[in-house]
Protein backbone atom coordinates (compact mmCIF):
# COMPACT_ATOMS: atom_id res chain seq x y z
CA UNK A 1 0.00 0.00 0.00
CA UNK A 2 1.42 3.35 -0.89
CA UNK A 3 1.43 5.72 2.06
CA UNK A 4 2.98 8.78 0.72
CA UNK A 5 4.28 10.10 -3.12
CA UNK A 6 7.56 12.34 -2.80
CA UNK A 7 7.50 14.31 -6.01
CA UNK A 8 10.83 15.33 -6.55
CA UNK A 9 12.73 18.98 -8.49
CA UNK A 10 11.48 19.16 -11.58
CA UNK A 11 8.51 16.61 -11.49
CA UNK A 12 5.63 18.38 -11.84
CA UNK A 13 3.01 17.92 -8.81
CA UNK A 14 -0.86 18.59 -8.39
CA UNK A 15 -2.31 21.41 -9.25
CA UNK A 16 -0.53 21.05 -12.41
CA UNK A 17 -3.60 20.29 -14.76
CA UNK A 18 -1.76 17.97 -17.14
CA UNK A 19 -1.05 15.85 -14.01
CA UNK A 20 -4.97 16.38 -12.74
CA UNK A 21 -5.70 15.11 -15.89
CA UNK A 22 -3.88 11.97 -15.75
CA UNK A 23 -4.08 10.96 -13.07
CA UNK A 24 -8.02 10.87 -13.08
CA UNK A 25 -8.84 12.12 -9.48
CA UNK A 26 -6.66 9.96 -7.28
CA UNK A 27 -4.41 13.06 -6.55
CA UNK A 28 -7.47 13.11 -3.81
CA UNK A 29 -6.53 9.79 -2.81
CA UNK A 30 -2.82 9.49 -2.62
CA UNK A 31 -0.89 11.53 -0.83
CA UNK A 32 1.97 13.49 -1.95
CA UNK A 33 4.41 16.29 -1.12
CA UNK A 34 6.71 18.46 -3.78
CA UNK A 35 10.30 18.65 -2.64
CA UNK A 36 13.01 20.70 -3.71
CA UNK A 37 15.20 17.12 -4.49
CA UNK A 38 15.46 13.90 -3.73
CA UNK A 39 18.18 13.92 -1.14
CA UNK A 40 15.37 16.21 1.03
CA UNK A 41 12.91 13.52 0.26
CA UNK A 42 15.71 11.02 1.92
CA UNK A 43 15.73 13.20 5.06
CA UNK A 44 12.20 13.50 5.52
CA UNK A 45 11.56 9.74 5.14
CA UNK A 46 14.62 8.56 7.92
CA UNK A 47 13.43 11.86 10.12
CA UNK A 48 9.82 9.59 10.56
CA UNK A 49 11.15 6.18 11.71
CA UNK A 50 12.91 2.94 10.47
CA UNK A 51 12.73 3.09 6.58
CA UNK A 52 14.57 0.82 3.78
CA UNK A 53 15.86 2.28 0.66
CA UNK A 54 15.70 0.33 -2.70
CA UNK A 55 17.13 2.50 -5.64
CA UNK A 56 15.61 1.14 -8.69
CA UNK A 57 18.48 1.76 -11.37
CA UNK A 58 20.00 -0.74 -13.67
CA UNK A 59 23.73 -0.87 -12.39
CA UNK A 60 26.76 -3.33 -11.57
CA UNK A 61 25.50 -3.79 -8.14
CA UNK A 62 21.90 -3.77 -8.72
CA UNK A 63 19.94 -7.13 -7.73
CA UNK A 64 16.94 -8.56 -9.73
CA UNK A 65 13.66 -7.81 -9.07
CA UNK A 66 13.27 -11.33 -9.43
CA UNK A 67 15.44 -12.01 -7.15
CA UNK A 68 14.49 -9.61 -4.48
CA UNK A 69 12.76 -10.14 -1.28
CA UNK A 70 11.22 -6.84 -0.67
CA UNK A 71 9.34 -6.45 3.30
CA UNK A 72 6.56 -6.18 3.77
CA UNK A 73 5.83 -2.91 5.57
CA UNK A 74 2.66 -4.20 6.97
CA UNK A 75 3.00 -7.18 8.25
CA UNK A 76 5.90 -9.18 10.14
CA UNK A 77 5.11 -13.37 9.87
CA UNK A 78 6.63 -15.37 12.04
CA UNK A 79 7.62 -18.94 11.14
CA UNK A 80 6.36 -21.11 14.64
CA UNK A 81 4.03 -22.97 15.43
CA UNK A 82 1.98 -19.64 16.88
CA UNK A 83 2.16 -17.88 13.81
CA UNK A 84 1.04 -14.41 13.96
CA UNK A 85 1.02 -11.11 12.10
CA UNK A 86 2.41 -8.41 13.89
CA UNK A 87 3.03 -4.32 13.18
CA UNK A 88 6.38 -3.51 11.01
CA UNK A 89 7.25 -0.02 12.19
CA UNK A 90 9.81 -0.88 9.00
CA UNK A 91 9.15 1.53 5.85
CA UNK A 92 9.92 0.55 2.33
CA UNK A 93 10.87 3.49 -0.18
CA UNK A 94 11.55 3.16 -3.44
CA UNK A 95 13.46 5.26 -5.62
CA UNK A 96 12.45 6.42 -8.83
CA UNK A 97 15.34 8.67 -11.43
CA UNK A 98 14.65 10.49 -14.18
CA UNK A 99 13.72 8.86 -17.97
CA UNK A 100 16.91 10.71 -18.51
CA UNK A 101 19.71 10.21 -16.52
CA UNK A 102 18.00 7.78 -13.61
CA UNK A 103 19.14 8.01 -9.74
CA UNK A 104 21.68 10.08 -8.72
CA UNK A 105 24.86 8.81 -8.02
CA UNK A 106 25.15 10.14 -4.56
CA UNK A 107 21.38 9.00 -3.73
CA UNK A 108 22.44 5.31 -4.90
CA UNK A 109 24.98 5.68 -2.21
CA UNK A 110 22.42 5.94 0.49
CA UNK A 111 20.55 3.09 -0.70
CA UNK A 112 20.34 -0.08 1.66
CA UNK A 113 19.57 -1.93 -2.00
CA UNK A 114 19.76 -1.52 -5.40
CA UNK A 115 17.33 -3.23 -7.87
CA UNK A 116 16.75 -3.74 -11.63
CA UNK A 117 13.80 -4.68 -13.67
CA UNK A 118 15.51 -7.71 -16.27
CA UNK A 119 15.04 -6.44 -19.51
CA UNK A 120 15.55 -8.17 -22.63
CA UNK A 121 16.48 -6.87 -26.18
CA UNK A 122 18.24 -3.72 -27.32
CA UNK A 123 16.69 -0.70 -24.53
CA UNK A 124 17.96 -1.88 -20.79
CA UNK A 125 15.50 0.88 -19.20
CA UNK A 126 11.85 1.59 -19.27
CA UNK A 127 9.64 4.65 -18.72
CA UNK A 128 9.25 6.01 -14.79
CA UNK A 129 5.35 5.02 -15.18
CA UNK A 130 5.92 1.36 -16.49
CA UNK A 131 8.80 0.22 -13.97
CA UNK A 132 6.73 1.80 -10.67
CA UNK A 133 4.03 -0.26 -12.38
CA UNK A 134 6.06 -3.49 -12.42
Amino acid sequence: RITKLYLCGMTPAPPNAKVLKTALSSAAYVPYQHVASVADALKDLRSGGDVRLYGVETTSRSQSLWDLSIPNPQLTTTTTPSSTNEPNDSLVALIFGNELVGVDAAILEECDELISVPMFGMKNSLNVATCASV
